[in-house]
């Protein structure tokens, strides 16, 4: 009998006993910053090296092409605008046009800032752009539209709703990037493809505001020359 109640006490403990998982500690934008940072700068710095430029930058320019899905990394200091880098953007969904609302899918085009990093991002890490901006919600007011929707990033993986993904490891070049140089000297352009080529960006029938945003994404463009090739 005493054998029998030892077995079903220890059964009954053996039943009660709960697996501990450890929750991982949230990561900061310095943790980040410092478990990649070597590694990242062993890649920019002699990128930045090789076109004149110190590592880091004093002023730094995205420029994405959503047709082509390209994203090309540019830099100044005391002169024009030299090509650092450019990588493949891995998806971007929506056609071409600006994000007008919530939940159109569409990624946004024109003049950005970077204004926040997210080192906790479902895609890894993220950057986080300042739409809606003042221009979209001049727009918007224009047209009627109050819910532009918001949360654009450029991010990890391969997989997009309005945002530019790059993938986790040009990710976190790009991450350890725009800290060092700081996100106050970082500027975006969106544009629905590279016009630099010759061939004007044709304004969308329906949109009409877009004539006069292509018109100044093209004059942006201009300080910038032929792309780098993509490493």
């Amino acid at each position: 009998m005493a054998v029998l109640i030892v077995g079903l006490l220890a059964a009954a403990c053996v039943r009660t006993v709960k697996t501990v998982v450890p929750v991982p500690a949230e990561r900061t934008v310095e943790s980040v910053v410092e478990d990649l940072g070597p590694s990242a700068r062993a890649r920019w710095a002699p990128l930045c090296h090789a076109v004149g430029l110190y590592y880091p930058p004093p002023q730094l320019a995205l420029l994405a092409f959503k047709r082509e899905r390209r994203l090309e990394i540019w830099g100044r200091q005391n002169g024009p605008w030299v090509p650092i880098d450019a990588m493949p953007v891995l998806a971007a969904s929506g056609v071409p046009g600006p994000k007008l609302r919530e939940g159109d899918g569409q990624v946004p085009e024109g003049f950005y800032r970077i204004v926040a990093f997210n080192p906790n991002s479902r895609y890894h890490l993220s950057l986080m752009l300042d739409y809606p901006n003042a221009d979209d919600l001049i727009e918007g007011e224009r047209d009627g539209r109050t819910d532009l929707g918001g949360e654009i990033f450029v991010h990890g993986g391969a997989r997009s709703i309005g945002c530019l993904a790059v993938g986790d490891y040009a990710i976190e070049s790009l991450f350890v990037l725009v800290a060092d140089v700081g996100i106050e000297n970082v500027q975006v352009i969106i544009a629905p493809r590279d016009p630099r080529g010759g061939i004007t960006l044709e304004p969308i029938a329906d949109v009409p505001f877009t004539t006069d945003l292509y018109r100044r994404i093209e004059d942006g463009l201009r300080a910038f020359g032929g792309g780098p090739a993509e490493r």
